[in-house]
């Protein structure tokens, strides 16, 4: 996938029942590459940088969920990338990697000539972020084309998630293409016009609404939307 400065790969890797989606993001220009939200399938980042003869220059984190982080120390050990996850995550849960970097809501990092916007989306975990370059945006598990992240875990909130739902939904412009951590039926890379169509909580307008739908009882699984 092309854009005007950066090629984009989807990554769908797995370990036993977990599917997750990594994205490897490289700029045209220097060819340097970052990878959002690593993950299970080593082999699977390192192809594809040799695809694009691409150097691997930054990590990218949404959050500290293992399932997001799990390839972090071996991909610092053999590439030395620079690691940005939001500040309030770290502050909360304390995650460790070298070179680490804290980021502020808003704040701009670049991968070569590709700029990257941090967004601080806290909700699914305490400082939860997504990141927003021209034309897409890795949400991790914040928004799903399907849904939003469960709000159940240690230091999860869904008034926080609503306001971050509410927040994307009004800022992202309507032909932004969506990457999610996961995928409940169709494929990442939807538009936010798309997730404007068929995304329940999309749909709901009031904090109470929203918090009591998020945290009903009787829910098949934690990742159930309907």
């Amino acid at each position: 996938m092309n854009r005007n400065t950066y090629q984009l790969e989807i990554l769908r890797v797995c370990s036993g029942r977990y599917i997750n989606y990594s994205y490897l993001i490289v700029d045209r220009k220097s060819r340097q590459a970052a990878v959002v939200d690593p993950a299970w399938q080593l082999e699977a980042i390192e192809s594809a940088l040799e695809r694009y003869e691409a150097e691997l220059s930054t990590i990218l984190l949404t959050h500290s969920h293992k399932d997001h982080v799990h390839l972090v120390p071996p991909l610092c050990q053999r590439y030395a990338p620079h690691v940005f996850m939001m500040q309030k995550e770290l502050d909360y849960y304390h995650f460790s990697a070298p070179s680490l970097y804290g980021l502020k809501d808003g704040e701009e990092l670049k991968v070569g000539h590709t700029s990257i916007t941090g967004l601080l989306t806290p909700g699914h975990t305490a400082g939860g972020g997504c990141y927003w370059l021209e034309g897409s945006l890795f949400t991790g598990d914040t928004i799903f084309t399907e849904g939003c992240g469960m709000c159940s875990s240690e230091g999860s909130d869904p008034v926080e998630m609503y306001y971050s739902v509410k927040r994307l939904q009004q800022l992202m412009p309507a032909d932004t293409r969506v990457y999610p951590g996961h995928s409940f039926g169709e494929r990442p890379g939807q538009s936010m016009s798309r997730l404007h169509e068929m995304n329940a909580y999309f749909q709901i307008a009031s904090l109470e609404h929203f918090v009591s739908f998020r945290m009903r009882k009787g829910q098949t699984s934690l990742m159930s939307f309907h």
